[in-house]
């Protein structure tokens, strides 16, 4: 017993199957292919799910795939120097750069005090509020490890520094230097520091450029990179609501990594380290 393709389906859905039969035996003509078997059951009940039926005929429905233009900013010539090329390699691995440097302050004998220790603290402690009033104004968006950037942030603390965050990196790093009690060690963590970001800043600063082309020069030309300035009188935003809660969140892993460097010198400390 042969078992007909279209037993099961209602009267619409056959009406919707031998619509698909015409279309198919014109593709087939018009292709000049030969289809020497019928398609599955499923199949045609799928394409009989996606006709409607309006009246005594069918429609058929046929949906096109939206178009995605793509706009790219010119490359300006800020992120294409040598520079900013090295700044994009240590931009991707910012996150474990500082690991080997942990590793001379543990393996040399220092003079851990309670002075060292409350000194270190209370740096890594002021680095950590700038990095977080950094990024609960700038938000968790804009800590990407990609050049794309959704929107460029002027006011809070980037009203007084063009790098906030990146500053309270520096207290955090030299912070934990101090704590070590090491101290030929501070001058080389803040040298080790200033290079490092220093391209960074430069490939981030390039990349900004490229993006936000006059507006970025113009915030450029009134904001310091490093070294905070009050800002100038003007227009600031209304009710700005800045993202603690979020920054909170994004600063969970910093946070944690932190701890583990004081607590990996606190263990050397209690071995007359």
């Amino acid at each position: 017993m042969v078992l007909s393709r279209n037993a099961g389906l209602t009267e619409a859905d056959r009406g919707a199957a031998a619509v698909d039969d015409v279309l198919a035996r014109s593709a087939r003509r018009s292709a000049s292919v030969a289809v020497d078997h019928a398609p599955p059951l499923t199949e045609i009940q799928e394409s009989a799910d996606r006709r409607r039926a309006t009246g005594g005929g069918h429609v058929v429905r046929v949906r096109s795939r939206p178009t995605v233009r793509v706009t790219v900013a010119p490359v300006s010539a800020a992120e294409r120097t040598r520079a900013a090329q090295i700044g994009a390699w240590l931009f991707r691995y910012r996150g474990v750069l500082p690991i080997p440097l942990l590793v001379v302050p543990l393996c040399v004998r220092g003079s851990m005090s309670p002075t060292t220790w409350a000194v270190g603290l209370a740096m890594v402690a002021i680095g950590e509020l700038l990095r977080l009033a950094g990024v609960a104004a700038a938000g968790p968006a804009t800590r990407r490890r990609t050049r794309c950037v959704p929107h460029l942030v002027t006011d809070g603390p980037f009203a007084w520094a063009r790098n906030p965050i990146y500053i309270g990196n520096g207290l955090v790093w030299t912070g934990v230097a101090i704590v070590t009690g090491v101290y030929w060690y501070v001058p080389f963590a803040v040298v080790a520091f200033a290079v490092e970001y220093g391209f960074i800043v430069r490939y981030e600063e390039g990349v900004l450029e490229s993006t936000f082309g006059a507006a970025y020069l113009a915030y450029k030309g009134r904001t310091p990179r490093w070294l905070p300035r009050r800002p100038a009188p003007g227009p600031r935003p209304v009710d700005r609501r800045y993202g603690w809660r979020a920054a909170c969140r994004s600063e969970t892993s910093t946070l944690a990594n932190c701890a583990a460097a004081l607590g990996v010198v606190a263990v050397k400390g209690m071995f007359g380290g």
